[in-house]
């Protein structure tokens, strides 16, 4: 099994002007985050758009950025919905493209029981050989996956870990705490990195990445060094640039400081849209602020 990694960037999708994936571009810019300090790349979550595109692009995409990195960096793919069976077969195809790993998202809207969570993730991670990371993000989905059924779900062999995004910290504590040794947990919140790491963490699947990739490496590299006051610098100094990026919903900002740092990635899909100038007119300052790692 290739190394996940530890810092996963989950990279935005780059867009032509009439709305379609651009590949080209795409490539691009998988190796340019590769290069600025990711471990791997998530493709097809949030980050990425995923839900405005058809399955059909989503494992064009993953086959592009396998080709492309090759074994410089993992290849995780975001594979679920709220459609079970349609989930697995998403799963099934992204590994025939030869992607890393899953990442197995709780589903949005339905709103199922834990019992409910447990078997839907339980029967993706059956269905395939690869390594699943489950994804924790009750502000997107509405439904916050317990510590309960996370440990359950770490007892199974392909389940490797957690991206968590709850922002509950007691959650997570007792998830890194009670979890098998070799489960790993993900920050799911660029600004909780240091915190959770700390505590034990294993590492970030990062937004904030896609641009200072190099420097979140730093804080990290700090943190597990020991110099915990290093690491604190670090996270006291990119805190302000992790927190614009989510003062409009993600992906816009992140598009929006990508294409601003001369790298084309085109605009968001409907229904996101474009950055309001107010936004822009208080991001702006900020984004100046802090060299950018991603090269064209």
């Amino acid at each position: 099994m290739k190394k996940i990694g530890r810092l996963l960037t989950a990279m935005i999708t780059p867009f032509d002007k009439n709305g379609k994936i651009d590949y080209i571009q795409s490539r691009k810019l998988a190796n340019s985050l590769i290069n600025s300090g990711s471990d791997g790349l998530v493709i097809g979550g949030t980050t990425g758009e995923a839900p405005s595109m058809s399955d059909e692009e989503k494992i064009q995409l993953f086959k592009v950025i396998v080709e492309e990195i090759g074994d410089r960096g993992s290849v995780i793919a975001g594979t679920t919905d709220n459609n079970h069976t349609k989930s697995i077969e998403l799963s099934k195809e992204a590994e025939k493209v030869g992607v890393d790993a899953l990442l197995l998202t709780v589903p949005a809207y339905n709103k199922p029981q834990q019992t409910g969570l447990f078997f839907h993730f339980q029967a993706i991670a059956q269905s395939t050989t690869l390594p699943c990371i489950l994804y924790n993000v009750p502000g997107r989905t509405s439904l916050n996956m317990t510590t309960e059924t996370t440990l359950k779900l770490a007892q199974i062999d392909n389940i490797i870990g957690i991206k968590e995004a709850s922002s509950d910290i007691e959650q997570i504590t007792n998830i890194i705490k009670n979890s098998p040794e070799n489960f790993r947990v993900w920050s799911g919140n660029d600004d909780e990195t240091f915190g959770i790491m700390t505590l034990g963490g294993f590492g970030i699947v990062s937004v904030a990445s896609n641009i200072i990739g190099n420097q979140i490496k730093q804080m990290m590299n700090y943190i597990l060094e020991g110099d915990f006051i290093k690491g604190s610098n670090e996270h006291k100094r990119l805190l302000p640039i992790f927190k614009a990026l989510f003062w409009e919903t993600n992906p816009v900002p992140i598009k929006y400081a990508v294409n601003k740092s001369g790298f084309n990635v085109g605009s968001t899909r409907l229904p996101m849209y474009e950055p309001s100038p107010e936004f822009k007119e208080k991001f702006d300052p900020i984004f100046k602020k802090y060299k950018i790692d991603l090269n064209n």
